[in-house]
């Protein structure tokens, strides 16, 4: 079922933002929802020609549409203004200062379709209506973990219930870095290659670890500690360790997990007692820098270690056979 948003509920997040201003019965708003993230401007339609007429979007009527809605009312050429109304629009948004007729209006009351008004500049305008819409309609899924900001790089810890992800994340916080989302994470897929995660519902600061129970990280140490939000960059995988299975030791092998169909890279570590995951996990954040800027250390290992078994090569080929 594709997700919709209810005209009403975009108007409470945005109406301060643009300061937007009811023009038509408030009431309309009921029952009505927004279907996708375009922010439309209906020019065409206008004019009669509805084909292909983004009707289940939102629309915008800046300067132009304005005069050319002013020119029919006046040359009484309502007939396309009249059905353009017939669509099941969730909304229209005046902006700019300029009049509109208000037989337009009438129209759009007499189908019940609310009317708003901004006087904030276009740019302004389109922006902030966009970036909201893309946000809210933006690709997302929960998984199970832990999300740290850890100098500057967004581990999200995963591995079975119990295996110690709050444990590791509390111990990070204690070492200066920031907890985004624990237990639950939302992951929103904000461009081709981007994940940002957050709290599962509404953010608190709260945090469960078994045989202590509930602790609240901001009242514990201060706001320095939370983030509401952070990129998600890299995964660590936590594993019970068993002996029978042969772990990566070089790091030459990479490894990856598909979330929204982005490649995230993924560090699976085995864990038994005595193991510090929480220095090995600010190393992973660091080494991952590392990777960023162009260096692998275990790809430059493998290089000297080439070259030293090459050298040795060459120096047994001419030993070979001297016997002095």
């Amino acid at each position: 079922m594709n997700r919709t948003l209810p005209v009403s509920q975009f108007i409470k997040h945005i109406q301060h933002v643009i300061n937007l201003k009811t023009v038509s019965d408030n009431n309309y708003s009921n029952g009505r929802s927004i279907a996708n993230s375009i922010l439309n401007k209906p020019g065409l339609a206008l004019t009669g020609y509805f084909k292909d007429f983004n009707s289940s979007s939102l629309q915008l009527l800046a300067s132009t549409e304005i005069s050319f809605i002013n020119d029919q009312y006046e040359a009484k050429n309502t007939r396309d203004m009249k059905k353009i109304c017939d669509f099941d629009i969730p909304a229209f948004i005046i902006q700019g200062r300029k009049k509109i007729d208000q037989r337009f209006i009438d129209d759009c009351a007499l189908k019940k379709i609310p009317v708003f008004r901004t006087t904030k500049p276009f740019q302004k305008v389109y922006g902030e209506i966009t970036s909201y819409l893309e946000d809210f309609f933006a690709p997302s899924t929960q998984v199970h973990g832990t999300l740290v900001d850890v100098y500057g790089t967004g581990l999200l810890i995963m591995g079975r219930s119990s295996i110690g992800k709050s444990e590791i994340a509390l111990d990070l916080v204690e070492r200066g870095h920031r907890l985004v989302a624990d237990d639950v994470v939302t992951i929103q897929k904000k461009d081709e290659n981007v994940l940002v995660g957050k709290s599962g519902g509404e953010y608190t600061p709260f945090m469960e670890i078994r045989g202590l129970g509930i602790l609240n990280l901001k009242e514990i140490f201060g706001t320095r500690a939370i983030r509401v939000q952070k990129r998600v960059e890299l995964v660590i995988q936590l594993e019970d360790w068993k002996k029978e299975i042969e772990y990566e030791r070089l790091g030459l092998e990479d490894d990856s997990i598909k979330i929204l169909d982005v490649e995230l890279p993924r560090v699976k570590l085995p864990i038994f007692p005595g193991k510090n995951i929480t220095v090995i996990a600010e190393t992973i954040a660091l080494n991952h820098h590392l990777k960023v800027y162009g260096y692998n250390a275990a790809a430059e290992f493998n290089k000297l270690l080439m070259k030293k078994m090459k050298r040795k090569e060459k120096l047994n080929k001419y030993l070979d056979k001297d016997y002095e």
